[in-house]
């Protein structure tokens, strides 16, 4: 089981690698601003759907899936306008 899961952590690693090359070649030479930012926000927006939808919408087990209190959730929902 554990090597399933790295094997699907390695593949979430080169999703997002993938998907930073994509963008550097369409940025065509210009120099990116607030990166870290615009990857850290998507990353997590993408990730808590993706949690909130496993965990059915329960708001409490998605939290504890994510190891976040449920204020912390309720407050990154917020944020990413996904309640």
């Amino acid at each position: 089981m554990k090597k399933n899961l790295a094997k699907a952590a390695r593949q979430i690693d080169a999703s997002v690698e993938a998907a930073l090359e994509c963008y550097f070649h369409e940025m065509d030479g210009e120099i990116p601003d607030n990166l870290y930012k615009m990857v850290i926000g998507r990353a997590e927006r993408a990730l808590i759907t993706a949690v909130i939808e496993r965990a059915q919408g329960n708001q409490c087990k998605a939290a504890q899936m994510l190891g976040v209190s449920r204020t912390t959730l309720r407050n990154r929902l917020t944020v990413y306008k996904l309640i």
